[in-house]
């Protein structure tokens, strides 16, 4: 065997080991995505104890910690997940200025969850809300 053939063989062998790698990479990417989107509503919390307080704050979902308030528009729900996106402190809803604001290093975020204040970069990550009946669902 001369060299150009050995050269060839490896070459050709890297490429067939690299190659079960990049398709598991790729394959596993498309597994998570169809696993969100395939995602169901659940509970978080009723209806009555959403009017009484104004929020509901559930820490065990299967999306972890979920903050939901009523905004200053009527029938207007909105759901994040309350870690602050820079300093991983839980913000607080601040009604009066229809935000979110970490108390740690005082970021703010918008209704939609986008940052209107630095230090965080990154916006807070948002929920669909419904409510059927007396359950208060996200999904």
């Amino acid at each position: 065997m001369n060299r150009r053939s050995f050269l060839n063989w490896v070459g050709i062998g890297w490429i067939a080991s690299c190659l079960p790698v990049a398709i598991a990479a790729c394959s596993s990417k498309e597994i998570k995505q169809n696993a969100s989107e395939s995602q169901e509503w659940q509970e978080v919390g009723t209806s009555s104890e959403l009017n009484t307080n104004g929020k509901l704050l559930t820490k065990n979902t299967s999306v972890g910690e979920v903050l939901l308030v009523k905004t200053s528009v009527p029938g207007d729900l909105v759901a994040v997940n309350p870690t602050c996106t820079h300093s991983g402190c839980t913000v607080e809803w601040k009604a009066d200025m229809n935000k979110f604001v970490c108390p740690c290093h005082g970021s703010e975020f918008g209704v939609a969850g986008k940052v209107e204040k630095a230090p965080a970069t990154a916006p807070l990550k948002t929920y669909a809300v419904k409510v059927e009946g007396e359950k208060v669902l996200i999904k």
